[in-house]
């Protein structure tokens, strides 16, 4: 549970839960999240306890990094939201167009706009959503896919690291197993708990204060973006990863 707490991996579900306004959609994110993460540390962790896999450094530098990029990407997408609602806002009042957030059954945005026919701007069934559901709708998950996906990006950073942690306290390869199962169990509680408590003043400024909810999930952004590239930065130079000496050591 306390693995759970790494800025990392509060910063990735705080770009996907500032879109979320039910506290327990947010805590079934956390909890998909976890669940990618627990596979991967299952599949790679597992390898390195029962087979003796060895990750060479510029490997293990190379999946920390993914992480990294996978925070820059989140930032961006929470970014071009808010920087678009910014953008429309700035029409003149005499403009019969206006911007606010609305929604398309359970879709959410915001455009420049008009409520007269011919004016909104795009056909009902001309959005992310709706191409979704035409898509994907008889599959039923699509929509868990996404904190699944950065879950599994974040187990491959951490992989290694919990493996020779296991390793070190546990001899019995089928005992580190286990232990890695009850590791992943604690994430997905603690993930849980985590985007439930950043989804409440979310869900508060949802219901009272539009623009406030619409200044979190920049905040969000903002910090998510600035983060992936710090990492980014620690990997790819100061570590080595884009040099000729990489080192990877696991804490």
């Amino acid at each position: 549970m306390r693995h759970a707490t790494d800025a990392d991996h509060v910063i990735a579900v705080s770009t996907i839960v500032a879109r979320q306004r039910r506290i327990g959609v947010a805590a079934w994110i956390g909890a998909l999240w976890g669940v990618g993460h627990t596979l991967t540390i299952l599949a790679v962790g597992g390898a390195i306890i029962l087979f003796g896999l060895v990750i060479p450094p510029r490997l293990g530098l190379t999946m920390e990094f993914s992480v990294a990029l996978m925070l820059v990407l989140l930032g961006l997408l929470n970014l071009t939201g808010a920087l678009r609602w910014i953008q429309d806002s700035l029409g003149t009042a005499s403009d019969p167009f206006h911007s606010h957030a609305h929604s398309h059954d359970d879709y959410i945005h915001s455009h420049r706009h008009g409520h007269r026919p011919g004016e909104h701007g795009h056909a009902e069934d001309r959005t992310p959503q709706a191409w979704l559901d035409r898509t994907f709708g008889g599959l039923g998950v699509y929509n868990a896919l996404r904190p699944v996906a950065v879950g599994l990006l974040h187990g491959l950073a951490g992989s290694a690291a919990v493996a020779l942690l296991v390793l070190a306290t546990v001899r019995e390869p089928q005992w580190g197993v286990a232990y890695l199962l009850v590791f992943g169990a604690g994430t997905v509680a603690g993930m849980m708990l985590i985007t439930a408590a950043l989804a409440l003043p979310i869900t508060y400024a949802a219901g009272r204060f539009a623009h406030v909810n619409r200044y979190l999930a920049m905040a969000s952004g903002v910090l998510s973006l600035a983060f992936g590239l710090i990492i980014a930065y620690q990997i790819g130079f100061v570590d080595g990863l884009f040099t000729g000496h990489p080192r990877s050591t696991p804490e």
